[in-house]
């Protein structure tokens, strides 16, 4: 079971890194949705969960709950929602100012990196 859950955090990871790296706003959302997935699932897998037991310690409890995950993994969830719809909202402007969803970079941004002089400048 371990390595089934590890697997599913390394695939999301991975898929969230490519999705990331893409030259267009919309699979760079979703790449970040699949990142916050993957760091939930870690919180909740290094939690060490129990089925059926308090999280609170009581004297007829033999065993309990760790309240913490949980707890963090709801508070990154609202996280990640706000921050997605912001994204989101940040990548419409975008487009409608632009017309194009793309990241160009400009020409004179890669004559700049290169050493030389942009050609309007020449």
């Amino acid at each position: 079971m371990e390595f089934l859950v590890a697997s599913a955090i390394g695939l999301m990871t991975s898929v969230g890194v490519f999705l990331v790296l893409r030259a267009r706003t919309f699979p760079v959302i979703i790449g970040l949705t699949f990142l916050s997935y993957a760091v939930n699932v870690f919180l909740f897998a290094t939690g060490r969960l129990v089925i059926d037991q308090p999280p609170i310690i009581g004297a007829a409890a033999h065993g309990y709950a760790d309240p913490l995950p949980q707890a963090l993994v709801l508070t990154a969830i609202v996280i990640s929602f706000g921050m997605s719809a912001l994204i989101v909202v940040l990548a419409l402007r975008a487009f409608l100012e632009t017309g194009s969803d793309s990241v160009e970079v400009e020409e004179a941004e890669r004559a700049s990196s290169n050493g030389a002089r942009p050609a309007a400048e020449s």
